[in-house]
């Protein structure tokens, strides 16, 4: 396009109605009024989206594994074998085996919680629909996956589905400064709410102004009203930091995620809550510390000079009178 007044007037005009449309967007949450648009865009490009990395995966079988499996109770056994005839195939690239100790890190952790997961993969970064941080992952209605549903991977709480094509699927990350998840504290069990903040650490409001709250405390998710959009017990992240309480009838502390948002592959989606809250059972277990040696030193009670010196007088007034003894017994 030549560089005219018109084609200017023409660029400045779309980029009005591409800010008009995400502030109506935002506003609108879920109810958004271009919902329907970005589910049609999804029908569109997802299927394009999903060939393209179905084309340069060499491990999407894995992946395949764990979408197609059976009951719950016989998922695990089923995805372990799964896993352990992959990995002899795959041999020895790097990439490989990194993607699957990363899914078998996705099977203990839905073991542990008893979460039902539906297996994914991240085939592409942000969406076409808006500027939030999103991937999109290749299942969608077909596999069964519906909106808000919890998202996680071997380290923690990855999102939320938000929107739901035929063959692919939107999850808003919880690093999103939109996204807001419950959360309650290992053993103290006090709740809060947790808020995105982009790369820096999440922001949780604990309801509870005067909890006892330290660096290094860890949280997990509390669960939503019929497990969705959350599951309970899925690991969040540690404390790092806590703001000095005010008095008032909330406290902000903030927590490092346990998922790194910016290097996702394989994720879990829950297709169904566990029968019970497992609490902390999802959490890792704490790395013990280290044996502490102990080297025990006896001292040595050393007399004072004076005595040092008279020892010594006497010593040798000793080895005179010897050797005078031995004199006179010489023939």
């Amino acid at each position: 396009m030549r560089d005219t007044r018109e084609s200017r007037l023409l660029l400045v005009l779309l980029i009005a109605i591409a800010f008009a449309l995400i502030t109506v967007d935002i506003r609108g949450g879920q109810e958004s009024p271009v919902d329907g648009a970005r589910q049609a865009a999804a029908a569109v490009f997802g299927p394009v989206e999903n060939g393209v990395a179905a084309a340069v995966d060499p491990i999407g079988n894995a992946i395949g594994a764990v979408r197609d499996s059976g009951e719950r109770h016989t998922r695990i056994a089923a995805l372990e074998k799964e896993n352990a005839e992959l990995k002899a195939e795959l041999g020895s690239d790097d990439r490989n085996r990194n993607r699957l100790r990363e899914l078998d890190s996705i099977l203990k952790t839905a073991g542990a919680g008893q979460y039902g997961i539906k297996g994914a993969q991240v085939i592409a970064i942000g969406a076409a629909q808006g500027f939030s941080w999103t991937v999109t992952v290749d299942v969608g209605a077909r596999d069964g996956i519906k909106r808000d549903m919890t998202v996680l991977n071997g380290s923690g709480l990855v999102g939320r589905v938000t929107t739901v094509g035929p063959s692919t699927s939107t999850v808003l990350l919880a690093n999103d400064p939109d996204f807001t998840v419950g959360t309650r504290m290992e053993k103290s069990d006090e709740l809060g709410f947790a808020t995105g903040q982009g790369d820096r650490p999440l922001l949780v409001q604990l309801l509870n102004g005067k909890a006892k709250v330290k660096p290094g405390d860890r949280l997990v998710t509390f669960g939503s009203r019929a497990d969705k959009p959350f599951v309970p017990g899925v690991p969040v992240g540690e404390v790092v930091r806590v703001d000095p309480a005010g008095g008032g009838l909330t406290r902000n502390i903030y927590v490092r995620p346990y998922v790194g948002f910016t290097k996702l592959d394989i994720v879990g989606i829950v297709v169904q809550a566990p029968r019970a809250d497992p609490r902390d059972m999802v959490l890792p277990q704490k790395p013990k510390p280290a044996p502490t040696v102990t080297v025990t030193v006896t001292p040595t009670a050393t007399p004072p000079d004076g005595q040092q010196a008279a020892d010594g007088q006497r010593n040798q007034q000793g080895q005179n009178q010897q050797g005078q003894d031995q004199g006179d017994t010489t023939p």
